[in-house]
């Protein structure tokens, strides 16, 4: 028995091979799926993007659209039994907002390891949520190849 186990355990995903192993890993951790949130978050649509300017896209539509597309992952990843939530706001401080209402123990997320010009141009949201995570946070790097 771990000092995880039956305790809460969040992981942002992304839907990125890395992030779907995360998921596999904190089942692991917390030895029950049921312990397990998953949370995608959308950053928030641009008033001037062509879908809002001409009605079309919407919060509502993009939740549906990222719930049927976690489904079909989940799926091809055999991953069953954890709880699904979708998030729209900035991805690192939504996701700590988020285990601190839920209460969660621990935030498990993966890292893709960019250095350099990649990181100042993509960000690090992993980053982000350890500066703000109200609990432990396991990051899982990605191994160089």
């Amino acid at each position: 028995m771990g000092y995880f186990t039956g305790k809460k355990v969040l992981v942002p995903v992304d839907f990125s091979e890395s992030s779907l192993e995360a998921i596999k890993k904190a089942i692991l951790i917390s030895e029950s799926p049921a312990n397990v949130t998953v949370v995608h978050v959308m950053v928030p649509l641009d008033l001037v993007s062509p879908g809002v300017l001409f009605g079309g896209l919407t919060d509502e539509k993009r939740t549906e659209h990222v719930k049927k597309h976690a489904k079909e992952e989940f799926e091809k990843h055999q991953i069953e039994g954890v709880c699904f939530e979708t998030l729209v706001g900035d991805p690192g401080i939504k996701i700590a907002d988020f285990a601190k209402d839920e209460g969660m123990d621990l935030i498990v997320i993966p890292s893709h390891g960019y250095t350099g010009i990649a990181r100042l141009a993509l960000g690090s949201v992993a980053e982000r949520v350890l500066r703000h995570a109200p609990c432990p946070t396991l990051v899982l790097r990605q191994p160089k190849s």
